[in-house]
């Protein structure tokens, strides 16, 4: 499906952390420009003085960075249509406002909100629709005068067509929407500050933007924008109405849509707890797109080669934790063992691990690297993982100890050490056997044999492979904390 021609464009607002929301629209767009090899454009909309700030603008970039984006326009690349920072680029809609008043397609109006408000309470009491209703769209210029004259300042509005207005959603299909559903609506503030609704169409009609992928919840607006380009087009400042795809809600707990403020729905929670960016794009291009009805895993490039909008489901998404855990621990597994152990260090260093530095063990990280790979569903996890290997003691969890040192445990341990002083300790599969041996004297199976000395070694009830890990952490310090275990239990 190349098509060097289309233009996409992702344009957050810098206010906050990034949302995964945000992050999965940002996929759908990348992948839909990589797909087709066409452009993919990055605009920051900061035009909300008051919410927007320019440490969330560094952490914006630094998160898509993180995620693995590339753009070809925007902030640090440049591009044919720079500024890509709207705070840069208010004197084009200045013009543009201008444009629109002189030609008739949009006029000032002086209605107070006590106004707006009166008259929508009364069009609700009478069963009508409550938008605006066009009272200050043929004003003469007296009544402009007067209205200034009382000090009015105005918003400019923009002049909706009375007709009814259709277009072809890529995800959602044909959809139409009547007049009276969509009045008039402000596109500059009684200030001249200019609204998103007319800077954000603006944008995407000098940069040429030809596909609009977004949220359902700017769906209700589309039939607006789509008026406004049509007088932009005349006007000679735009070229075309762009393709709109309203991708589907990504909804949280209780079936509501996932909100900003749920802690949930942060890029940062996820990159904090060692989710791979590859295997968190993986599980958010699951929301509301398949490679295939059967196959839920999947590298970005294969996304790439197969990710057409049209494909994408309209029905809400559900964010499910476990699933995203569940898709990050396979892509863990898939990773060559040197890039896991690297990619680790971040949760071996302070302030996540609790050891001193010079207790950590580069040999044993090597050596017991390989076994974690294959348990971890995040790479936080690591650090209580491994940490039995470079604390001095192991951290004794009161609960775990309780669990597993039941009645006989001392007499189990007595001989669990005599048989692995005599074991192998080249082999992991001898330290086993050792194990069992000790267990069968007593009348145990293995795993309530293992059970005692994996607590006595690590500290808690589970963990890393126990035979390899016994191994690794080798056996003088193996049994000198079986010994500790059973002055404990005496004690």
């Amino acid at each position: 499906m190349a098509n060097a021609n289309v233009r996409v464009r992702f344009c957050p607002s810098p206010t906050g952390n990034p949302h995964v929301g945000l992050v999965r629209t940002a996929l759908f767009n990348w992948a839909f420009a990589r797909h087709t090899g066409g452009t993919y454009v990055f605009r920051i909309e900061d035009t909300d003085v008051a919410r927007d700030s320019e440490e969330s603008y560094v952490q914006l970039l630094d998160s898509l960075r993180w995620l693995g984006f590339d753009w070809d326009e925007g902030p640090e690349v440049g591009g044919p249509h720079v500024p890509y920072r709207q705070s840069q680029r208010m004197d084009i809609y200045r013009d543009v406002a201008h444009k629109l008043l002189d030609g008739g397609y949009a006029y000032r109006c002086y209605c107070t909100t006590e106004e707006l408000d009166a008259r929508r309470d009364a069009a609700r009491a009478a069963g009508k629709p409550s938008g605006y209703d066009g009272h200050c769209r043929e004003l003469t210029a007296g009544q402009m005068a007067a209205y200034e004259a009382e000090g009015r300042t105005p918003i400019v509005r923009f002049r909706m067509p009375d007709e009814t207005i259709t277009f072809t959603d890529l995800v959602r299909g044909e959809l139409t929407f009547t007049p009276e559903n969509v009045p008039d609506y402000g596109i500059v503030r009684a200030n001249g500050a200019p609204l998103y609704t007319l800077v954000n169409p603006v944008d995407d009609a000098l940069m040429e933007i030809t596909h609009v992928l977004r949220g359902e919840d700017l769906l209700s607006s589309t039939p607006r924008q789509v008026a406004l380009y049509k007088a932009l087009i005349e006007l000679g400042i735009a070229k075309s109405v762009p393709e709109f795809g309203h991708l589907p809600y990504v909804m949280g707990e209780g079936n509501k849509k996932l909100s900003k403020r749920d802690p949930q729905s942060s890029l940062n929670l996820y990159r904090e707890r060692g989710f791979l960016p590859e295997g968190l794009l993986n599980y958010l291009s699951l929301l509301g797109w398949s490679l295939a009805p059967d196959r839920d895993i999947f590298t970005i490039d294969e996304m790439v080669a197969a990710f057409d909008i049209k494909d994408v489901n309209p029905n809400p998404a559900r964010f499910d934790l476990k699933k995203a855990e569940s898709v990050n621990a396979d892509h863990i597994r898939l990773l060559d063992v040197k890039d896991f152990t690297e990619r680790c260090r971040p949760w071996l260093k302070a302030p996540f691990a609790p050891w001193a530095p010079e207790d950590f063990d580069e040999a044993r990280w090597q050596a017991i690297a390989p076994h974690a790979q294959t348990r971890l569903k995040v790479l936080s996890e690591i650090t209580e993982n491994v940490d039995f290997l470079f604390l001095p003691e192991p951290v004794f969890d009161e609960a775990s100890w309780t669990k597993a040192m039941k009645e006989g445990s001392d007499a189990l341990l007595r001989t669990v050490r005599e048989k692995l002083e005599a074991a192998d300790w080249t082999s992991a599969e001898s330290l086993k056997e050792a194990v069992l041996a000790a267990g069968e004297a007593h009348g145990l199976k293995l795993g309530k044999a293992q059970a005692p000395v994996r607590v006595a070694v690590t500290g808690r009830t589970v963990g890393l492979p126990l035979f390899e890990s016994l191994q690794v952490l080798g056996k003088e310090k193996t049994l000198a904390r079986i010994d500790a275990a059973l002055a404990k239990l005496s004690a």
